[in-house]
């Protein structure tokens, strides 16, 4: 059977940093050179990421530099789809670091016999701390690893949005990502990948989880502060929710009363967390009480959207 063709974009946004490393290691696959292209999709940055894709031209392939001005990632994914020419297209994060093998096991699924019923393939996505971690995150940011050979997962797994792949063929049947979810600039807003796959698997198509594509994702000190993790905190919990209420709506089912119990289980978590990192911080033990100062945080989200849902906002 001859090799597929694959398209591989990396969505990037103000990280020319990392993706100097995320792109010296993705022009090292044992793919076949002529069977696969790059493309950067650059989201509006303002940092000097063109330079950066401009020094991998004796690169075989060369990446391809594509500006998207409209904010999101979802608009940069689905860029990645309009200019993308192959059989298979592979959306990965800019900070990640992958193995040569990397390209080779990420598409093998899709020429296998069972390549008809496959919607998407992911691989393992494995946190790792350039600068370092502080002591109170140490814990937070586990490997996602659902199995030790390929396969099909179930539907309470699927893969990682920094690290998939997808047939062409899915995208012009089901449609492209939702671009009102995932992230828009410095908003961590999420769900894009989860709402895409929910889809996919709707459908009877499958998730399969490849262990052998693993990606090294890089998490810098800016992503490990207190600011930064109150943030996403916030802002994952209002993924959740969105989430949630188009699941139920998509089956025809009142979002209401998830709202209402989670309103309310959410109120008791904003006053005991917020009480307990008060009592931490007396106590003068900062690391848990940044903890429960982070969990309180998310609880806020989740009322936060939670109101919004119910007046019937984004």
């Amino acid at each position: 059977m001859p090799k597929l063709r694959i398209t591989v974009a990396v969505i990037t946004f103000n990280r020319s940093r990392f993706l100097r490393e995320t792109l010296a290691a993705i022009v090292r696959q044992d793919y076949p050179g002529d069977q696969w292209e790059l493309l950067v999709i650059d989201n509006n940055s303002k940092d000097d990421t063109r330079e950066v894709v401009s020094s991998f031209v004796g690169a075989t392939p060369a990446p391809r530099y594509v500006l998207e001005m409209r904010q999101g990632l979802d608009h940069g994914r689905n860029r990645a789809i309009d200019e993308g020419k192959g059989d298979v297209v592979v959306l990965v994060d800019d900070d990640i670091i992958v193995d040569p093998t990397w390209l080779s096991q990420m598409v093998a699924p899709f020429s296998s016999e069972r390549s008809h019923s496959i919607g998407v393939v992911g691989g393992e996505v494995v946190p790792v701390f350039p600068d370092g971690i502080p002591i109170w995150l140490e814990g937070a940011h586990r490997p996602l690893g659902f199995r030790t050979d390929p396969g099909p997962l179930p539907p309470e797994q699927a893969p990682m949005g920094a690290n998939f792949a997808f047939p062409r063929w899915v995208f012009a049947r089901f449609g492209r990502f939702d671009t009102q979810l995932d992230r828009q600039g410095a908003m961590l807003f999420g769900g894009g990948d989860s709402e895409m796959i929910r889809r996919i698997r709707a459908v009877g198509l499958e998730a399969w989880f490849v262990p052998g594509a693993r990606a090294l994702h890089q998490i810098p000190a800016s992503r490990l502060t207190l600011g930064y993790a109150m943030r996403h905190a916030f802002d994952s919990a209002r993924s959740r929710v969105v989430d949630q209420v188009r699941v139920l709506r998509a089956s025809k089912r009142s979002p209401y009363g998830y709202l209402s119990s989670r309103a309310l289980g959410s109120f008791l978590k904003v006053l005991g967390f917020g009480a307990a990192s008060l009592v931490f911080l007396v106590g003068f033990k900062g690391e848990r009480a940044r903890r429960a100062l982070v969990r309180s945080w998310r609880s806020c989200g989740y009322l936060y959207q939670i109101t919004r849902s119910a007046l019937g906002k984004v």
